[in-house]
């Protein structure tokens, strides 16, 4: 395992990343109307989950920083599987693509929940 230098490095912000680039090209193809309600929620919440994971790394000197700015991503990720349920139910997306996404984004989730819980071996 390489060392980590940046929270670039880190698994769980590659994933988030990429998951966020997936929702993007994905919602280009939501309807019109949905450019200012779900369009913009679902993009939102997707980038938000690597943008805490960022702030995240920047508070490691403090633990609770740290869990608090890690814990808004795992926020924001639970937000984005509410986005991509209605994304599905309104029949944006398929099925398939609904549960690639979700099985990805659990992946994710287990990995914040994991750092969530094991802060210290973090932190500085």
């Amino acid at each position: 395992m390489s060392k980590i230098e940046s929270f670039k490095d880190l698994i769980v912000y590659q994933k988030a990343y990429k998951l966020a680039m997936d929702i993007f090209e994905i919602s280009k193809s939501f309807p019109k109307e949905e450019k200012y309600s779900l369009t913009d929620q679902i993009r939102r919440s997707s980038r938000s989950v690597t943008s805490c994971i960022a702030e995240s790394w920047a508070k490691r000197r403090y633990e609770k920083s740290f869990i608090n700015k890690l814990t808004d991503s795992l926020g924001e990720e639970n937000e984005t599987e509410v986005w991509l349920d209605y994304s599905k139910d309104c029949r944006y997306i398929q099925k398939e693509i609904h549960e690639a996404l979700l099985s990805e984004y659990n992946e994710v989730r287990k990995m914040l929940i994991s750092m969530i819980n094991n802060a210290d071996k973090w932190c500085l």
